[in-house]
């Protein structure tokens, strides 16, 4: 009885065997790709930063599944599965080869979104130029330049586009990565003569009211740390700065530690400078002078 069921089930799926492995292949492929697709878009609903980046993506990733559905059911009218595995990788090869440009664009999308190495509104710095990221596209990242033909660290408002399969192969620095704020430091060279207590009491207090929001939030005050120099004393006043305000807090820091050390006699800035002493012949200083040399 088996063998009068079984023998024709199994005769009739040897003459239908090429077609049913085309039938099953696709199967397995649309449940796979349902699964997967309905995970990524949670994923990335959450995680993306604009919901076009989300459709757009999707949008590639719906047309790279029916492609490789298409070749792998012509692919299955074989018949043989050895063939179909072989002609799976050749396609594989052959895909990757053409679209690796794109395809390591939308990688690094991916990438951003996964890792979180920056976002929109950090300032980083790629490829040598420092910006502050405006946008985060599928091919490419959106800066807004950060000096460039000007000094200092404004913004210049020259938009910057950065290919994202570049970002496998650069350096990333990002000024807000763990917090929004930095350590930054105003330096100040002073003379010798200088009451050193009182020009670190007056760095400290200009950093310390430029900085007041900061240093209320951070917990964590102004310092100094000093160096000799070849003609006076190099301080340096350290604080935390907002990344984006870095110029504008040590540029009104600056001026208001000039402003300060010109209202006292005890400390004075140390320039470059030549100081010539002017004796008249024969008084008792130039004579003093002249036979110490003599004596050596």
């Amino acid at each position: 009885m088996y063998e009068r069921i079984l023998k024709p089930v199994i005769e009739y799926l040897g003459r239908h065997r090429s077609p049913l492995l085309a039938v099953l292949v696709i199967l397995g492929l649309w449940i796979a790709y349902r699964l997967i697709t309905r995970a990524l878009r949670r994923y990335l609903e959450r995680a993306a930063h604009k919901p076009e980046n989300v459709q757009g993506f999707l949008f590639i990733w719906r047309y790279v599944w029916l492609g490789i559905g298409l070749i792998f059911a012509l692919v299955s009218f074989s018949g043989s599965l050895v063939s179909l595995g072989i002609s799976a990788a050749f396609v594989g090869m052959i895909m990757g080869w053409s679209l690796q440009a794109p395809v390591t664009g939308i990688a690094a999308w991916l990438m951003v979104l996964l890792k979180r190495p920056f976002k929109i509104g950090d300032r980083i710095i790629i490829a040598g130029i420092v910006g502050d990221v405006v946008d985060i596209t599928l091919t490419h990242i959106v800066l807004n330049q950060v000096g460039g033909t000007i000094g200092g660290e404004e913004k210049s408002g020259r938009g910057v586009h950065i290919p994202n399969a570049t970002l496998f192969q650069q350096v990333i620095y990002n000024y807000s990565f763990e917090t929004k704020y930095l350590l930054d430091e105003v330096p100040v060279l002073i003379t010798y003569e200088t009451n050193v207590k009182e020009a670190e009491k007056i760095l400290l207090d200009c950093a310390r009211r430029v900085t007041e929001d900061i240093v209320n939030e951070t917990r964590q005050e102004p310092f100094i740390r000093s160096e000799l120099a070849d003609s006076g004393i190099r301080m340096r006043v350290r604080y935390q700065t907002l990344a984006v305000e870095r110029q504008r807090i040590s540029s009104e820091i600056v001026m208001l530690l000039i402003d300060e050390f010109n209202k006292t006699d005890q400390v004075e800035f140390c320039y470059p400078h030549t100081e010539v002493l002017y004796r008249p012949k024969g008084s008792p200083d130039l004579q003093r002078d002249t036979e110490a040399a003599a004596h050596g």
